[in-house]
C-alpha cells in the first residue's frame, strides 16, 4: 500500500512539472523551436523522458501507440510529446526506466530497492495479451546476422561491438554449470491451472510454482547432456526484496570457491511487462507448433560506474549462445539487452542474467520455454568444449 502512495505521490508530482512545462512552453516558443532545442541537449532528453514515464508507466514494446489521457497530455505539451519515442524505445526490451536502475557504484546492481507493483489484470486471464519481441535495424539495436542486441547503457556503441571479446568458457571435469535466482519468488500468472498461494503479487515462497522450478527444468536438461549443474534454490529476494543482489553475490562467491571448474552461472528471472493502462503482457513464441514463452538475455556493463573489466568476453559468450538460438527456433528468444549495471556478473566469465517469461505467462509456458533454450545451450556448450 505504502509503495502504491508512494508512485501515485510521484506521478502527481510529475504531471504537475509536466502541465507547468506546458504550460511555459506555450508562452515563450513554438512546437518547431522547442524540438530544436531539444535536439541541441543531444539524443536523449531525459527530462521529457522521465516526465512521460512517470506519467505512463511501462510501456509495452513494439509500435504500441499511447491512448486515452495520455494522448491527450502529450497533444497539450510539446516538451512531453518530443520524448514519446525516446520512451517508448527504450522500454521495447521490457523492464524499467533506466531512471529507476541505481548507479552501478554500491553493492547492489539492478532495481533492487522495491520489488514491482503488479496486479491482476481487471477482467483475469482476458486483461492478459501476448506479444513477441523481436529485434529491429537501427535505433538503440545493434545488430549483426540476425542477432539483436539493445543497447540501454547510454554509451556510444556500434555493431562492429558485436565482433569484440573473447569466449572465455572452457568446460572441464567437476561441476560447469551454476544456476542460481536473485529473484527466485518470481511467479507466472495464475491462467493454467496453476494455483499457489501469493507472498505478494506474482510471487510465491513455494519452489514448485516459482521461477526456481523453471531454474530446476533448464538444470535437469543440462544434466541430460552430461554436464554437472548446481542448482541453489536460496530465496534471495525473501523475506527482503532490498538487497537481493548482494546475498546472491556471496551465493555464487561461495559456489564459485568451493568448485573452481564453474564457467557458466546463470541467473533465472521472468520478466515484468505492463502497459500504460494496467493491461498485462505475455511473451510467447510459438515452436514446432507449441506456444511457449520467450527468453531473454540480459549482460551487464561498466557503464553504471562499478568495475566489471571482463563484460565484452561475457557478451561474447551470450552472443555465442544466441546465434545458435536465433538458428534454431523461430522467436525462442529476445533480443540480447545491454545495460549499465553489472548483475554480479563481474565474479566470473559465462555469466549471463535469463529472463524466462513474464509475469503474465503461464507457469508452464515458461516451463517449456527454458526447457528449450537450455536444450540448445547445451548443445552450443557441448561445441565449445569439443
Amino acid at each position: 500500500m505504502e509503495n502504491r502512495m508512494g508512485r501515485a505521490l510521484r506521478r502527481g508530482v510529475a504531471l504537475g512539472l509536466a502541465l507547468a512545462a506546458a504550460w511555459g512552453v506555450s508562452l515563450t516558443a513554438d512546437v518547431g523551436s522547442v524540438r530544436r532545442s531539444l535536439s541541441a541537449l543531444g539524443e536523449r532528453p531525459a527530462l521529457t523522458v522521465s516526465l512521460l514515464a512517470a506519467q505512463m508507466g511501462e510501456l509495452p514494446g513494439g509500435d504500441r501507440k499511447l491512448t486515452g489521457w495520455g494522448r491527450l497530455l502529450l497533444k497539450g505539451s510539446p516538451l512531453l510529446a518530443a520524448g514519446e519515442e525516446a520512451v517508448t524505445e527504450r522500454l521495447s526490451a521490457g523492464g524499467q526506466p533506466d531512471s529507476d536502475e541505481p548507479d552501478g557504484a554500491g553493492p547492489a546492481d539492478r532495481e533492487d530497492m522495491d520489488p514491482p507493483d503488479l496486479q491482476p489484470p481487471a477482467n483475469g486471464g482476458e486483461g492478459i495479451l501476448e506479444m513477441t519481441g523481436r529485434g529491429k535495424e537501427g535505433s538503440s539495436y545493434l545488430s549483426d546476422g540476425g542477432v539483436y542486441v539493445y543497447n540501454r547503457t547510454g554509451l556510444d556503441l556500434s555493431s562492429s561491438l558485436l565482433g569484440e571479446g573473447s569466449v572465455q568458457v572452457s568446460l572441464g571435469e567437476g561441476p560447469q554449470i551454476l544456476i542460481v535466482h536473485t529473484h527466485g519468488s518470481e511467479a507466472y500468472s495464475m491462467t493454467d491451472g496453476d494455483i499457489y498461494e501469493e507472498s505478494d503479487p506474482y510471487r510465491t515462497t513455494d519452489c514448485t510454482h516459482n521461477v526456481v522450478r523453471v531454474g530446476e527444468e533448464m538444470a535437469t536438461i543440462f544434466r541430460a547432456y552430461g554436464f554437472q549443474v548446481i542448482h541453489d534454490t536460496t530465496l534471495c529476494d525473501y523475506p527482503s526484496y532490498n538487497g537481493a543482489y548482494d546475498r546472491s553475490k556471496a551465493v555464487v562467491e561461495q559456489w564459485l570457491a568451493q568448485y573452481p571448474t564453474i564457467r557458466v552461472v546463470l541467473d533465472v528471472h521472468r520478466d515484468a511487462l505492463v502497459g500504460s493502462e494496467g493491461e498485462v503482457y505475455k511473451m510467447v513464441s510459438q515452436e514446432a507448433g507449441q506456444k511457449v514463452a520467450q527468453v531473454m538475455m540480459v549482460l551487464g556493463t561498466d557503464a553504471g560506474g562499478a568495475e566489471h573489466p571482463g563484460w565484452r568476453d561475457n557478451l561474447a559468450f551470450a552472443l555465442r549462445l544466441q546465434r545458435n538460438l536465433v538458428r534454431g527456433y523461430t522467436s525462442l528468444v529476445r533480443p540480447t539487452v545491454l545495460r549499465k549495471s553489472r548483475y554480479n556478473q563481474h565474479l566470473s566469465p559465462g555469466s549471463v542474467l535469463v529472463e524466462v517469461g513474464g509475469h503474465g505467462n503461464s507457469l508452464s509456458e515458461a516451463i517449456a520455454g527454458g526447457r528449450l533454450w537450455a536444450d540448445n545451450v547445451a548443445r552450443t556448450l557441448l561445441e565449445m568444449r569439443g
